[in-house]
């Protein structure tokens, strides 16, 4: 097992990339490769006191794509940018999988350039793990195709049902389309249109349309959407739990001294509250439709996040998730096209 991860391009620097990676190697034994500026990732080796002999080695590029650049100008002009040489490491199958918080535009422009859409993809999704009530609940798309097309989100839900079948270890994940209502005539033009195709699908266990109030309840394992509204959904939701945290621990501190004392008796159980809703547990959001795992992680990612992220990507390199993904939308579309024949 060999990871690897695009060190440049992030919100805090290479220092927290590269400490991910080296406690990912420490606590799972994989290999990882540090793509990036070589000098900046040897002080910082130094730094977490990497040993000379462990299984990280440095692959350097010397070109950073910043956030703000364009993602397939930038790509396809600067071919020694850090992300770009990590995705020719994994379509040269030199990786098993690539971790990145660098520019997500970046990242999914070179995942198509690059390393290429598996068959039957006319469109990637990026697939984002969110903390529920009851577990987990996958959103996608969650950033790569602001205007998908019903087809797409078609798609989408296949390779998201997949995903959940893994992840979860669940059989007949329920998939819902993500709506303003639960009614089947409700929704824009896109959604309507989807909504049918998503019906049909016999390969998925399709519960209809569901709100945004759905996802945090945990009685959908898939919601389904554009890009757009996914990303929204997504950020409203980090920013509400993080206020929410906040908030409560203001409270605490202006409350006196009882409120003090029912916060440490409360301590147990709001820590693990805090770490069942933390982001950070998963790490990353996985890139469905590329032929190799390819994961997207924030771009204020710290090292607990790129840990996670690097532990997640094994599990699913381990569980070949690309290749079930594969498998299933070769079966939908041999299904297509005995139905037309």
């Amino acid at each position: 097992m060999k990871i690897a991860v695009d060190v440049m391009g992030t919100d805090y620097g290479p220092k927290e990339i590269v400490k991910g990676a080296v406690d990912a190697v420490k606590a799972y034994g994989c290999e990882v490769v540090l793509v990036g500026d070589e000098n900046i990732i040897k002080e910082q080796l130094i730094l977490n006191k990497a040993d000379k002999d462990s299984k990280i080695s440095i692959c350097n590029a010397s070109q950073v794509i910043a956030m703000d650049e364009h993602p397939a100008i930038a790509v396809r002009r600067k071919k020694d940018a850090s992300i770009v040489v990590a995705s020719n490491l994994l379509r040269q199958k030199k990786c098993d999988a690539l971790v990145s918080s660098g520019s997500t535009g970046a990242a999914v422009t070179s995942a198509l350039f690059c390393v290429g859409r598996l068959p039957g993809v006319d469109k990637p999704c990026i697939a984002t793990t969110i903390p529920s009530m009851k577990g987990a609940t996958i959103l996608l798309d969650s950033g790569a195709v602001v205007d998908a097309k019903p087809e797409h989100m078609t798609i989408n839900a296949i390779m998201g049902n997949c995903y959940a079948e893994k992840l979860f270890n669940k059989s007949q994940p329920r998939v819902g389309l993500l709506n303003i209502g639960e009614e089947e005539t409700k929704g824009n033009a896109q959604v309507l249109a989807a909504y049918p195709l998503l019906k049909e699908l016999k390969q998925i266990n399709f519960i209809g349309n569901v709100e945004g109030n759905d996802i945090p309840k945990g009685d959908v394992d898939v919601v389904v959407c554009d890009a757009f509204t996914g990303n929204v959904a997504l950020k409203f939701g980090e920013g509400l739990a993080n206020a929410i945290f906040t908030l409560m621990k203001e409270s605490i501190m202006q409350g006196g001294i009882l409120a003090k004392i029912g916060a440490l008796l409360m301590k147990p159980a709001l820590e693990k509250m805090k770490k069942h809703m933390d982001v950070q547990e998963y790490g990353g959001a996985l890139l469905l439709g590329i032929k190799a795992p390819f994961m997207i992680c924030h771009g204020n990612s710290k090292a607990k996040s790129i840990t996670s992220a690097i532990r997640m990507t094994i599990t699913l390199v381990e569980q070949n998730v690309v290749g079930a993904i594969s498998d299933k939308i070769a079966e939908v579309q041999q299904g297509n096209e005995e139905i037309e024949g």
